[in-house]
């Protein structure tokens, strides 16, 4: 196989393994007998554990070559999906939320690394990379939906079966060396950089359109009394969405990426909380789902790809690990205020609200707009 497909394979079953659990997880959950806030809380592991696993990463990157990181994120990956098809029981979720959130952080801080090694443009090679992540993520669900109908554990198994196939293109990998240390310039270092808090801005409205869509938004369309084929469905056409959204990107001119970036970061909340106060619409959730995914996925390449475009190359992989970061605090934060709302607000509501607050990208692409101007 050549050594240019091999990332984009092993980002297509990786995501395909991750779509299905986001699916079969949270309604395993709930079919075990746990509350609607337990869910939430032990969805936030997964991200808890993705920020703390993120926060060595850069010292990871400086001792070995990124495609360990990416192989060691599919062996984590499967025995996450493993834990959970062989038993519901607390401990079998905190360990696979754990272990979930650990792949995560690996598997796309090596493999968005591994793509933008060397000098040139970012984002296509980002935006291929995403796009064949969402394929996999679109099409996961899909097949976990109509598993699910029969045995939700058999649906997490084959999510693991899938994980450890994930193992043969990730170790293939070229041997890209690690990247030479790196001193910090500015007080802040990489995350004052104007291009890189641009990008992170933009990964915390994917991590909290993610986040939503990985807890919540299974739970009150199963509330809505849709079937877990539907969910599956839905969960599916968001995710397809996501891909137009990358594809949209890929050649996008200059000029129009401050717009796009404004624009994506307004819908990408709005489709959701749309999706959560009319749940009992297939038609409304669908079309809901589909424009966050479309503004979801624009974010997704733009984020990284504004990011590392704005930094020196040997600052790269920094870059995408603050980036990754911010996703990461957002998938934790996202389902973790929704948890804080339900007991105030009915869940679609609660989901509404936090929907609605993955708009502060536009916020702050308007006072950084002011402030250029003032100066």
């Amino acid at each position: 196989m050549r050594g240019s497909r091999l990332p984009l394979v092993s980002a297509v079953l990786f995501s395909f393994s991750l779509g299905m659990a986001a699916l079969t997880t949270p309604i395993l959950a709930v079919r075990a007998g746990y509350s609607v806030g337990a869910v939430g809380l032990l969805i936030t592991l997964s991200a808890l554990a993705q920020m703390v696993v993120r926060m060595g990463l850069n010292t990871a990157l400086r001792l070995w070559s990124d495609w360990t990181l990416v192989a060691g994120a599919a062996a984590l990956l499967a025995a996450s999906c493993g834990a959970l098809a062989v038993s519901p029981a607390l401990t079998s979720f905190v360990l696979s939320q754990i272990l979930l959130g650990a792949a995560r952080a690996c598997f796309w801080t090596g493999i968005q690394t591994h793509v933008v090694r060397g000098s040139g443009s970012t984002l296509k090679p980002l935006a291929v990379t995403n796009l064949a992540g969402s394929v996999g993520q679109a099409c996961g669900p899909l097949l976990a939906g109509v598993m699910v109908e029969r045995s939700a554990a058999l649906a997490m198994a084959a999510a693991a079966a899938v994980a450890l196939v994930g193992l043969v293109p990730a170790s293939r990998l070229p041997r890209l060396p690690p990247f030479l240390p790196v001193s910090d310039g500015a007080p802040g270092g990489i995350w004052r950089q104007p291009a890189v808090a641009a990008g992170c801005w933009a990964s915390y409205a994917v991590g909290g359109w993610r986040g939503l869509l990985s807890s919540y938004v299974p739970v009150v369309l199963d509330a809505a009394d849709h079937s877990a084929g539907m969910i599956g469905v839905l969960m599916f056409m968001a995710n397809t969405a996501a891909i137009v959204g990358i594809g949209a990107v890929a050649r996008l001119p200059n000029e129009l990426v401050r717009l796009t970036y404004a624009a994506a970061s307004l819908f990408v909340g709005g489709g959701v909380a749309a999706a959560a106060l009319l749940p009992h619409s297939a038609a409304v959730v669908g079309l809901s789902l589909c424009l966050s995914g479309i503004s979801a996925g624009s974010l997704q390449s733009l984020g990284p790809a504004m990011a590392t475009q704005g930094v020196r190359p040997e600052e790269r992989g920094q870059a995408i690990v603050a980036v990754g970061t911010a996703r990461a605090g957002a998938q934790f934060a996202a389902p973790f205020a929704a948890v804080a709302l339900v007991s105030a607000f009915p869940l679609g509501a609660a989901v509404a609200v936090v929907g609605l607050l993955l708009a502060l990208p536009v916020l702050w692409s308007g006072k950084a707009a002011a402030a250029r101007k003032a100066g």
